[in-house]
């Protein structure tokens, strides 16, 4: 789909119920029809979502003003921010799709349109989406469940109940990792379609002890590919789970099993399929991050479309790689339920002859909710509502997560973690999911939830060398900003409290942080001792209190929060980088 054709479908969809006075009934009947009744093309539909962190209700989900990309990714989706994106998609400033693309005017935006997402309104778009041709599939790249209260609470079983009364036909996974290796199994007993992970292996110790594994001799852990038949074409679908996902998280959790990007075998894979299965489209479920997605696809040849994951990006126009058997299509579809994207193949007998693709944005106010899933949904919510439904505080600005540095919500923890635990510097995740609350709402405990809900969840307080406090900050902006996509991890940068520094994204390794002060001006010495307070330690279990209650307990006495200045760092060189919008920081 070119930006034209995008254009005319976000036209449809913002004069469908949008005028002020109509009727919710009114709405949700015309938008229905005007914004999400896509026609028919080809004969091969692949509807896509990812990385919902559990999250089964209607939310907000405010859209970065800060995702810098450098080097090759200069300029390039999703590395455009604000009205620099807006430009490039041809989308006007102060509409429907301008607000599901982009941060601009949001908390106005936020309740002009609503909310968006929930697992009863997907359902009824993708019921819709699938009625309307012969042969669809459904696939979920993973990050399902994880990033709410009740999955952390039953486990991710939530999660699987819903994804199959959604209808959820092949899945891949990352944080679907952080819960115990027999846990995970027990998931993908129990879930309806095919877990795939070609990248996955069992260790040579574990296999030895007679570890489960998909493929003994091959030693896979999970299934690798499965082909779907489509009429009288067959499809190839590839999955690639998070490559990191021991390092990024607790190997504890999952000591038997072997990660990676394996491009070379994924290349063998693809040839393999190629010559014994003989598709007409070979599709990769990936988790691996737009950038390294974008890499791959160069790399390795053979692979019509990747629908990826993990890094949160909204991606309505595909990135078209060029590579020795042809070309790729790489997208990324957002996350928190936000989206959905509908991947339309015209199969022939030699192969895909043509490609369309929507991203379509799931706003709940104009999509009737799903009577089986809503039950379902209620059901599983219904032991923790007294718990989910605590207030703490009330929001006195917008609080959001999502950006390179740091968000509303992620300095509302740093501040807790400082005050609660009596240290002079906090360190937070650089995680890119949790919900947004607006100016005015009650802080409830489902919403430090949604921000916290991890398996690792324990806070430290310790004593730190500034040289140590350095090395972290070093390591995590090698994480987010090496030239080279295949060492990036995907998340965002180290989140501080009581600390200011300097930034230079374009330094190499080791050279990105200077100038690191104590928020009183003080500068930190590397020999010197200081206390540093933290939680989602990736090695051994941290001895302090879960992290959500001490956000509550801080949240509790505040009463009300605002967040007026964020612990930012001065950035250098970036200044007219299109991947950067408003920053509340100093630039040199």
């Amino acid at each position: 789909m070119n930006r034209r054709e995008f254009m005319a479908i976000l036209a449809a969809a913002s004069a469908a119920g949008m005028l002020p006075g109509c009727s919710k009934r009114s709405a949700v009947s015309q938008s229905t029809q005007a914004a999400y009744d896509l026609p028919a093309f080809g004969n091969a539909r692949l509807l896509h979502f990812t990385d919902c962190h559990a999250q089964l209700l209607p939310i907000y989900f405010r859209e970065p003003n800060v995702n810098l990309g450098l080097g090759t990714a200069y300029g390039r989706p999703p590395h455009l921010v604000g009205h620099k994106l807006l430009d490039y998609l041809q989308i006007k400033p102060d509409t429907r799709a301008a607000h599901a693309f982009s941060y601009l005017n949001y908390v106005d935006a936020a309740e002009q349109y609503g909310k968006v997402g929930g697992f009863a309104h997907l359902k009824t778009l993708v019921d819709q989406l699938r009625g309307a041709v012969s042969h669809s599939l459904l696939l979920d790249g993973g990050d399902t469940w994880q990033g709410s209260a009740t999955a952390y609470w039953t486990r991710g079983k939530d999660m699987v109940g819903a994804c199959n009364l959604l209808g959820v036909d092949i899945m891949t996974g990352h944080w679907e990792f952080t819960y115990l290796d027999e846990e995970v199994l027990a998931n993908i007993e129990a879930f309806n379609g095919e877990f795939l992970a070609q990248n996955v292996k069992v260790t040579e110790d574990a296999l030895f002890d007679d570890a489960p594994a998909y493929d003994e001799d091959s030693g896979h852990a999970f299934k690798p590919y499965t082909i779907k038949q489509m009429g009288e074409h067959r499809v190839a679908v590839i999955g690639q789970a998070f490559p990191y996902t021991p390092i990024a998280n607790p190997s504890r959790f999952i000591p038997d099993w072997t990660f990676g990007i394996q491009e070379q075998a994924l290349q063998e894979l693809v040839n393999q399929i190629k010559a014994s299965e003989k598709p007409q489209a070979i599709v990769l479920l990936s988790h691996n991050g737009m950038d390294v997605d974008i890499k791959l696809a160069s790399q390795v040849s053979g692979i019509d479309v990747i629908l990826g994951g993990h890094t949160h990006d909204g991606i309505p126009v595909p990135v078209v790689v060029k590579n020795n058997g042809g070309q790729t299509h790489v997208t990324n579809a957002g996350s928190n339920g936000k989206f959905l994207a509908v991947l339309d193949l015209q199969l022939t007998a030699t192969g895909v002859s043509d490609v369309r693709y929507k991203l379509l944005p799931v706003f709940s106010n104009f999509l009737r909710a799903d009577a089986n899933m809503l039950a379902h949904i209620e059901n599983m919510r219904q032991p923790y509502l007294d718990k989910l439904n605590e207030p703490l505080a009330v929001a006195g600005s917008l609080l959001y997560r999502r950006g390179n540095f740091n968000g509303s919500f992620d300095q509302v923890i740093c501040d807790a973690l400082r005050e609660q635990l009596d240290a002079q510097v906090a360190l937070s995740p650089g995680f890119r999911w949790g919900t947004s609350v607006l100016p005015g709402q009650t802080i409830t405990m489902e919403h430090v939830m949604d921000q916290t809900a991890i398996t690792y969840p324990e806070t430290y307080a310790r004593n730190m060398k500034g040289s140590e406090l350095k090395l972290i900050l070093e390591d995590v902006a090698d994480n987010l900003f090496h030239e080279d996509p295949y060492r990036q991890q995907g998340g965002d940068m180290v989140r501080v409290g009581g600390l200011q520094y300097t930034c230079d994204p374009l330094a190499g390794a080791g050279a990105r942080v200077q100038d690191l002060r104590l928020d009183d001006g003080e500068l930190i010495e590397a020999n010197k001792d200081y206390k540093v307070a933290g939680w989602a330690t990736v090695g051994s279990r941290a001895p302090g209190p879960d992290i959500w209650d001490v956000v509550a307990d801080h949240l509790r006495e505040q009463k009300s929060v605002s967040v007026d200045k964020l612990n930012t760092p001065k950035l250098l060189g970036v200044s007219d980088n299109p991947g950067i919008a408003d920053y509340q920081g100093e630039f040199s």
